[in-house]
């Protein structure tokens, strides 16, 4: 157990331990280092972490080399999973299976997972398409029904970018002393944002309040992130919007050095702008020690959009 026992994913993975009849044992504090010693010398043979661990226990791993063999099971969630970070887990742990589960404390946890086969398939395979479900959370599970609505709460097309709204028995949408959320035909509307494929595999994007308008035109942080993740110097990387006259919100990043890398913002901005719309370049990088995460690893994005608009 490495994340609160008062979140949501945390309640689920002791309940799912104590189910299975599994001995528990508790980090109190998360390090990458005690991580990986604790696995190793418990024999422990699941666990769960959000994205912001799994990239440090990775990094840790290939510093110090071998292996976790005891690991058969390693879930992860809380936050969108950059897909060159659960690559390389996937390269450093092939014999551990791997699960994403997406889902809220309003749903009673998960909405949508991907299965170990599914990343092993993503992970093998050399058609874009496929691939690219390394950076899903799955597909929804039989008793969920999950719709992708635009601002005025309308379906849109598949691959198209807009609200995630599910619907199901476990959906409670509710909060003590608030009046529900779910609509009258039981449809809640997460205030996430995300896109459905043609094969029903749903992508993640963020919180709808972490949307970048530039323009008029919706950018989502995360492809951003992805796109600087992939770059050998970047160990880490959030892209935020920050206020600008001309239009409206300019894009920033803040990325954290790989180990023993020096990064040459210049080459970055040019590095991105291969990769992306000239549009999602970011305006200006600075380059931090650390990004500032809360006790159950989501990135806190609005310390960082003030930080970043004070300094422009």
């Amino acid at each position: 157990m490495s994340v609160p026992p008062y979140h949501v994913a945390g309640m689920a993975a002791i309940l799912s331990s104590v189910y299975a009849g599994r001995r528990i044992v508790q980090l109190p504090n998360f390090d990458a280092a005690d991580w990986v010693n604790l696995v190793r010398t418990e024999g422990v043979t699941h666990a769960m972490v959000v994205p912001t661990m799994l990239a440090r226990i990775v990094d840790h791993i290939e510093n110090i080399g071998g292996g976790l063999p005891s690991l058969r099971a390693l879930s992860y969630g809380g936050g969108k999973m950059p897909a060159p970070v659960i690559a390389r887990a996937l390269d450093v742990l092939p014999g551990t299976n791997f699960v994403n589960a997406y889902g809220l404390t309003e749903t009673s946890s998960t909405v949508a997972v991907l299965g170990p086969e599914e990343h092993r398939e993503a992970h093998r395979s050399e058609d874009p398409a496929v691939r690219a479900r390394l950076g899903s959370a799955g597909q929804p599970l039989p008793a969920i029904e999950v719709d992708i609505r635009d601002e005025e709460g309308n379906p849109v097309a598949t691959g198209t970018s807009g609200e995630i709204w599910v619907r199901g028995e476990q959906v409670s949408g509710e909060y003590l002393g608030r009046n529900s959320r779910v609509t009258p035909d039981g449809w809640f509307p997460t205030n996430d944002g995300g896109s459905l494929d043609a094969d029903g595999y749903l992508y993640v994007e963020g919180r709808i309040d972490d949307i970048i308008v530039r323009g008029g035109e919706n950018i989502s942080p995360g492809e951003i992130e992805d796109v600087l993740l992939s770059h050998p110097s970047v160990a880490d990387a959030a892209a935020v919007g920050v206020p600008d006259e001309q239009w409206g919100e300019a894009v920033a990043a803040v990325v954290v050095p790989a180990k023993g890398q020096t990064v040459d913002i210049a080459e970055l901005q040019e590095f991105v702008k291969s990769q992306m719309r000239s549009s999602r370049t970011p305006d200006c990088i600075e380059v931090r020690d650390e990004l500032p995460y809360n006790e159950t690893g989501k990135l806190l994005r609005r310390i960082l959009r003030e930080e970043l608009a004070e300094s422009r």
